[in-house]
């Protein structure tokens, strides 16, 4: 059984989101490692530990992911999807955060197994804080579920 790590995957196209994540999770001191997939199918790469992602050491598997719906190539259900089906991984939690406040994409994600659903904060207080909450939330309330599956 691989063993989960503080890591957090931020699945998200946008450049600039993640830039503002990253920097509210710094305005926090929150020193979980954060790698940035630009896509759904570089999350999959990445969670499967394949081609460049190998190496688990350097790339371990996430304790969290925060991801993104509106993306090209794949979008976010069908990473929630393939993350639900896969033994190993299927329990890694999972945080949509997006800018979408549609009800029909809301209830979708946890249709497929999203345990959050998140809309970003235009404002970056708001993100901070936001941010602060989760940290909070699934760092120290939660407890973590086992990868045996």
């Amino acid at each position: 059984m691989e063993q989960i790590s503080s890591q957090i995957l931020v699945v998200d196209d946008d450049e600039n989101d993640f830039f503002f994540i990253e920097r509210a999770f710094k305005q926090n001191r929150i020193s979980n490692p954060l790698f940035h997939a630009r896509n759904g199918e570089v999350a999959v790469e990445y969670l499967k530990g394949q081609g460049e992602y190998i190496d688990r050491q350097k790339y371990p598997l996430p304790f969290l992911m925060l991801l993104d719906i509106n993306m090209p190539r794949m979008n976010g259900f069908e990473v929630i999807q393939w993350v639900r089906k896969s033994p190993g991984i299927k329990r890694i939690p999972i945080v949509v955060f997006t800018s979408s406040k549609e009800s029909p994409d809301i209830d979708k994600a946890y249709e497929l197994g999203a345990n959050t659903y998140l809309v970003k904060p235009i404002e970056s207080d708001n993100l901070i804080e936001m941010v602060n909450t989760l940290n909070l939330y699934w760092q120290i309330l939660a407890e973590r579920p086992s990868l045996q599956s």
